[in-house]
């Protein structure tokens, strides 16, 4: 394709890709025992984690979601990245509740992620959390990235004044953060034009022990990004470095013929890796005649492939801080007489294991890169928290393995579905049962009458007095003009406590005997007014006179009595 040309009819020199040129420094501080930062940066990525839970897992969270996301270093996106950089956060928030779903010691951890993604001449940007980003173009220096901090929170509704910020006793409790708290954490997303010889800052929180205009200072004059990643985190410590500090320095430029050529890098061959761990595997198999197992650096592309299909074939992966793991697989391939390689055959029970850490470290070979913290040590010890399930290789790997797993399911899907049916037949049974005896109660309660008080006055309800939840079990009949104050106290407390009726026609009478009476009682008994009378004693022999007469006393009043 022609170049554009000028008015003059020079060709104009076409654009070149941009990339990032960068370093990066970890420290595990003056006070804290172990690292529980992790970053990584490359060509097109660069990311920083904090992790948080101490020696619950902070390490591992922050690790893990660094490792879970190196795979998006490359520019090659062609329905574009707009949604990449945030989709691979969430997955690495997924694999932080199944590592404490495995592990529930892990419970509580948690990691900050501030990440940037570039992508020709746009620059996605991700965060959560407090760690930072700070960025440095056209001779202004800012702050990106926006603390997800209890403090923040404060100064942001105008309740704290930022001066006060670092004093204050709660200045590191974190509002927003991936973990096994939050299965969809909301992240700041931003997508930013991007411009040759603009700088980025990345830290985790650790560096704000450092004065801003001093980190200003230090990345606006200093031109090595080695020497002022260094500079940080050396003033980090002189000012005492209570917490783990990890810097990344990186500059946008355009890419050289020099970068490239250094584009390719060998990947890092079986014989090599076996240099870091000593070896444990097994050989079952001699070669007869050809080449080793070992591969040189021009057969090194097709062998990620064959290895991530085999360890997808043993389901086995690391899990945090396993111990024991090695990263050789000494394994030899035969060589038929056509000169082909046949598949290896092992013995060694630990196959899965040694190639998820083989296959995390081919990918990190693939590419020019720097890992720092945690997840560098993980790296490097073979302690990979269930990392290697989330690599290129191995979900290419899943895929070619699905249909497989797939037809072993569907063997065994007909001596299941004999049994499966019978708890959703008892539990359809149990919720018929339910139903139609709800269903029955309620019909019978709405055959009842019961008198009681509405609006103050006296009324009949159809059903029944109780609730069941938030349905009322009876409705208003009819309201009479009887005022509930107008009745005795007895004829008050029995309306206000309801009546019960057989039916509507005993609720009237009920209503009726109230009008008259001031009693919910049909019935009110009479009582015949005392008299004086005679009555003669039968033990005593002097007479008594026709005028005397012994007083028998009137029985108590009844309610009838009372309202008369």
């Amino acid at each position: 394709m022609a170049s554009p040309e000028t008015p003059e009819g020079k060709e104009t020199p076409a654009e070149r890709p941009l990339i990032m040129r960068y370093a990066a420094r970890s420290d595990v501080g003056r006070i804290r025992s172990k690292n529980d930062d992790s970053a990584y940066v490359g060509r097109h990525l660069a990311v920083v984690a904090d992790g948080m839970g101490g020696h619950a897992g902070g390490d591992v969270a922050s690790a893990s979601t660094v490792l879970d996301m190196i795979h998006l270093d490359h520019d090659d996106y062609p329905e574009g990245a707009e949604t990449v950089l945030a989709d691979e956060i969430q997955t690495a928030n997924s694999l932080l509740s199944e590592l404490v779903h495995q592990n529930p010691k892990l419970s509580g951890m948690g990691t900050t992620v501030t990440a940037l993604l570039l992508e020709d001449r746009k620059l996605h940007f991700a965060h959560i959390g407090d760690s930072r980003a700070y960025r440095l173009r056209n001779k202004k220096f800012e702050q990106i990235s926006i603390d997800h901090t209890f403090v923040q929170r404060l100064i942001d509704e105008g309740r704290l004044r930022p001066e006060e910020a670092e004093t204050h006793p709660h200045k590191n409790v974190l509002m927003r953060v991936l973990g096994d708290v939050d299965a969809s954490p909301e992240l700041d997303l931003d997508v930013l034009d991007v411009e040759p010889g603009e700088r980025w800052l990345l830290c985790s929180d650790g560096l704000n022990y450092v004065a801003g205009h001093v980190v200003e200072r230090m990345v606006r004059e200093t031109k090595d990004l080695r020497e002022c990643a260094e500079i940080l985190v050396d003033l980090t410590l002189e000012a005492g470095a209570p917490d783990n500090v990890t810097v990344v320095m990186l500059e946008i430029v355009e890419e050289t013929d020099d970068d490239v050529n250094t584009a390719a890098v060998d990947v890092v061959p079986a014989a090599a890796l076996a240099a870091v761990d000593e070896p444990e595997a097994v050989t079952a198999a001699k070669p007869t005649e050809g080449p080793s197992a070992t591969k040189s650096a021009e057969d090194a592309p097709a062998e990620p492939k064959e290895k991530a299909a085999r360890e997808a074939e043993t389901g086995s992966s690391f899990s945090a801080g396993d111990p024991g793991a090695t990263d050789e697989e000494s394994v030899e391939a035969s060589t038929s007489e056509d000169g082909s390689k046949e598949p290896p055959i092992t013995t060694d029970p630990h196959l899965g294991e040694h190639l998820s850490a083989e296959v995390l470290r081919e990918e990190l070979a693939s590419r020019p890169h720097e890992l720092v913290g945690a997840a560098a040590t993980a790296a490097e010890t073979g302690s990979i928290p269930t990392v290697a399930g989330r690599t290129v290789a191995r979900r290419a790997a899943t895929v070619l393995t699905h249909k497989a797993e797939q037809d072993r399911l569907d063997v065994e899907e007909p001596a299941r579905r004999r049994v499966r049916w019978l708890m959703p037949a008892v539990a359809a049974v149990v919720v018929v049962g339910v139903v139609v005896g709800l269903w029955l109660g309620y019909a019978w309660t709405q055959t009842r009458y019961y008198v009681g008080e509405y609006d103050q006055r006296v009324a009949i309800f159809n059903g029944i007095s109780q609730r069941l939840g938030p349905i009322q079990l009876s409705r208003l009949e009819a309201v009479t003009d009887i005022k509930v104050d107008s009745l005795p106290e007895y004829g008050q407390q029995s309306v206000r406590q309801t009546v019960p009726a057989g039916d509507l026609d005993d609720a009237q009478a009920i209503v009726e005997n109230l009008k008259n009476t001031g009693s919910a009682s049909a019935n009110c008994p009479t009582t015949a007014p005392a008299t004086a009378t005679a009555t003669p004693s039968p033990t005593s022999t002097v007479p008594v006179p026709s005028t005397a007469a012994v007083a028998t006393p009137s029985p108590v009043p009844t309610p009838c009595e009372a309202a008369k």
